[in-house]
């Protein structure tokens, strides 16, 4: 690999959590407003799961929507991630619909149902995308709805195609693709058995 690749994280790879300071900073707001982004799929009341949570830009803003009878689950591999994550979260009034959940690189290792999943920005980071999939749908009650975002900037269309079809095969199936700032979406639903 390259040293401009290395630099630029292209590969597998987990995002470092230092690095995360560069894209989640009140300047994101210009291009990624999470009420705008996630209001239409969230609700009063619901249960949510944001994986690959980051320093909770998208997770504290879901707990906002969701109200005091709902809940968020924050889920990341990093507990440096997580631990930001609950510091903001107490700042901002909503720490306690706000459940941390450490997962594993192989395993999301929750067992709660929800009615809505977000991933913004990390399912490259996967190693076993299939895998993946099929767990974020196991979350899922019937008829929930997962929404997948990838950066247009680090992963062609090539590559988002290859996670679609990952995500076709764990039986979502596909609503819209939403346009969302410098990314690439797909809204899916868990079908309604």
């Amino acid at each position: 690999m390259k040293l401009h690749e290395k630099l630029l994280l292209k590969g597998d790879h987990v995002c470092p959590w230092w690095l995360a300071y560069t894209f989640d900073n009140p300047l994101r707001r210009i291009f990624h407003k999470p009420e705008k982004t996630l209001g239409p799929y969230l609700q009063t009341g619901m249960t949510a799961v944001d994986l690959g949570c980051g320093m909770g830009y998208f997770s504290i803003a879901m707990a906002e929507i969701v109200g005091e009878n709902g809940l968020v689950i924050a889920v990341d591999i990093q507990q440096k991630m997580l631990d930001v994550v609950a510091r903001r979260a107490s700042s901002r009034g909503v720490r306690d619909r706000i459940q941390l959940h450490r997962c594993e690189s192989d395993a999301i290792g929750l067992t709660r149902r929800v009615d809505f999943a977000l991933t913004f920005w990390m399912v490259h980071e996967v190693p076993n995308k299939g895998r993946f999939m099929g767990q974020v749908r196991s979350l899922l009650k019937p008829g929930g709805k997962y929404l997948l975002v990838e950066p247009k900037f680090h992963i062609g269309a090539a590559k988002f195609e290859n996670i679609l079809q990952d995500a076709a095969s764990g039986g979502f199936e596909t609503l819209s693709s939403p346009a969302i700032a410098l990314s690439r979406a797909v809204l899916y639903q868990n079908p309604i058995q």
